[in-house]
């Protein structure tokens, strides 16, 4: 399965890197005694980049707490790539579809807001960001997808899906209690391989590296880059067959 992992990062390493090429790239802006790097367009492409790079390095995280057993950290990673995931459909289904809805340029405008407008004095500031909440991009996913006559049911879906793995982040006692076995019972603090959680765990990975992968798919065709998208549905239906699955079908994000 590692393997599989791994090649799937190269993959989608090599994808971010073209796509990347096609914007204008990030500049240096004072801050504070330094600098830092922003885009100054703050174009939604630029924005579906920074979210692919997040997606990609959380997966190289995952691969890692996974090898050594922090299989708890593990998933308050996948909770993270919910959300990153879901935000790219959202950013691309509106590129696919040529049409920037006022919730895109809400979310959009919270995304690119600096963290403090006083760097110096971070208690003086005042900055808050309008974000959209996430049932709202949710229903916007589930509407432009196209291929559900329930809706609503898709957006609950998701919305469970993170439920679940919110225990991870806030530590909700069931979650916690995965990390006790052995008789007498003890809790692994130290990782927890040789126990029946790495296999569990190891199975919720497959299904991240997978929806990334399409989620990398459905960056590409915002960018309109056709090549790049017929390379990547090959490596996907490669990536099923190594894995013995044989259920994807791409988001449809043309339907607007």
């Amino acid at each position: 399965m590692r393997k599989l992992f791994l090649q799937a990062l190269t993959v989608m390493g090599n994808a971010f890197r073209r796509l990347e090429n096609q914007v204008a790239p990030p500049k240096m802006r004072p801050f504070k005694d330094g600098f830092v790097f922003r885009y100054i367009e703050q174009t939604p492409l630029q924005a579906i980049i920074q979210k692919l790079a997040r997606v990609i390095s959380a997966l190289h995280a995952v691969d890692l707490l996974l090898m050594h057993g922090f299989v708890q950290e593990q998933g308050v990673l996948h909770r993270t790539l919910d959300e990153l995931n879901e935000d790219l459909i959202f950013l691309a289904a509106a590129l696919t579809n040529d049409t920037i809805t006022d919730l895109h340029s809400q979310y959009l405008e919270a995304f690119y807001k600096e963290e403090f407008d006083v760097p110096h004095d971070p208690i003086a500031s005042t900055q808050k960001r309008n974000s959209p909440t996430r049932k709202k991009i949710r229903a916007y996913i589930s509407r432009v997808l196209g291929e559900s006559t329930n809706q609503s049911r898709d957006a609950a879906l998701g919305e469970t899906v993170s439920k679940a793995y919110s225990g991870f982040v806030h530590g909700a006692s069931p979650h916690i209690m995965d990390m006790c076995g052995g008789m007498p019972p003890k809790f692994y603090l130290n990782g927890m391989l040789g126990t029946i959680r790495i296999a569990e765990h190891a199975d919720d990975a497959w299904n991240y590296f997978y929806r990334s992968l399409i989620s990398v798919n459905v960056a590409a065709r915002a960018f309109g880059d056709n090549s790049l998208v017929d390379a990547l549905n090959e490596y996907i239906d490669k990536f099923e067959a190594a894995s013995e699955t044989n259920f994807s079908k791409q988001p449809n994000v043309n339907s607007g």
